[in-house]
This record gives C-alpha cells, structure tokens and sequence, in this order.
C-alpha cells in the first residue's frame, strides 16, 4: 500500500533547474571575459559574423546550461535536498554572473590578462 510519503514529490529536481540556471549565468560571465580577454579565444567564439563572438558565447552558456541541469537532475532526481541553500547558491552565481557582464566588472578582469 502506498503511503503519503512515498507519493510526494521530490524536490530535487527543481534545485537542479534552478542551480543549473545560476551555473549558466556564471558560465555566461566566464565567456564573455574570456572572449573579451583572450583574443584567439573571442575569434573562437565568432560562430557566425553578423553577431560576432555573442553568437559563441550565448551558445556555450546554454550548453554549459543544459549539461549542468542533465547532470544535476539525474543525480537530484528521486532525493529531497536542501532548497534553501540551493537556492542561495543558484541566487549568488545569478549575481556574480550578471556583475561580470557589467563593463567597469569585466574590464577590471580583462586588464589582468
């Protein structure tokens, strides 16, 4: 007989949505540094000339987006796990990765290179 615990919902994947999300954002900020940063690495990114390197640098983010969220909700998939810390963390990589888009943010790291 089924019990009310064994048909409630597991949490797990939605963590892995929206730790994955914070993942691409992260990685979004990562390329654009990179492209900016690295020359070969911006001409590597230049998929499709009319857009330049944004052309390889949005589509690494969804790919690096995707594979996270695969990966997590695979290993998320039948467990409860902490929401509110994943959460925090989805949230903070949210926020790095946009402020790394920022001009004075991501310029302050390319003059590093």
């Amino acid at each position: 007989m089924a019990t009310n615990q064994d048909t409630k919902m597991k949490n797990g994947p939605a963590a892995a949505a929206l730790l994955a999300g914070g993942i691409g954002a992260l990685a979004y900020g990562i390329f654009i540094i990179l492209s900016e940063g690295v020359e070969s690495i911006g001409h590597a990114l230049n998929w499709y000339n009319p857009s330049g390197n944004l052309s390889g640098k949005s589509t690494m983010m969804v790919i690096v987006w995707l594979a996270s969220w695969a990966f997590l909700n695979n290993k998320w998939k039948d467990t409860d796990v902490d929401f509110e810390k994943i959460a925090t963390i989805a949230l903070s990589l949210l926020v790095i990765g946009v402020l790394l888009t920022v001009p004075p943010v991501f310029d302050f790291f390319i003059n590093l290179f």
